[in-house]
């Protein structure tokens, strides 16, 4: 019984092992919460438009604001002081602040695909209130 138990760990390490040199991911055991399991969680931003996820790495659904339409004062309920990260797909700059009219603490998300994956390194996690799309860049 306990060679079997030896022989089907090494087994496992082996095929782990192998799957890493040849730079191919190793298959997970089922139910043990894969990679491609979190990807069907995260929902795309679509071009044009800014997105606010309630969960770091884009993950949950998203708030999605259409950059053309203009800023948000007051963000809708369901993600005011929730948002966690945050993809602007469109060709203006998005900046999210902590308070409602623009105020407070901020972070500016470039243009074309800019995008955190993680607002607590700006302090701005589930905080966020409102949301200024305009033209000015980041930095300026």
């Amino acid at each position: 019984m306990r060679t079997m138990r030896v022989r089907t760990t090494l087994a496992a390490t082996t095929v782990a092992l192998t799957a890493v040199l040849a730079g191919t991911p190793a298959q997970a055991a089922p139910g043990t919460g894969t990679a491609l399991a979190q990807h069907r969680d995260k929902i795309a931003c679509p071009r044009g438009f800014v997105c606010i996820y309630p969960d770091i790495d884009f993950v949950g659904q998203p708030y999605v604001k259409r950059a053309v339409d203009g800023s948000v004062r007051h963000l809708p309920d369901y993600i005011r002081g929730a948002g966690s990260s945050v993809i602007n797909n469109s060709g203006r700059t998005a900046r999210v602040y902590q308070k409602d009219n623009y105020f407070g603490r901020h972070v500016c998300v470039g243009r074309d695909g800019g995008s955190i994956n993680d607002l607590r390194s700006y302090q701005l996690n589930d905080v966020t209130h409102s949301l200024k799309i305009n033209d000015t860049l980041c930095g300026a």
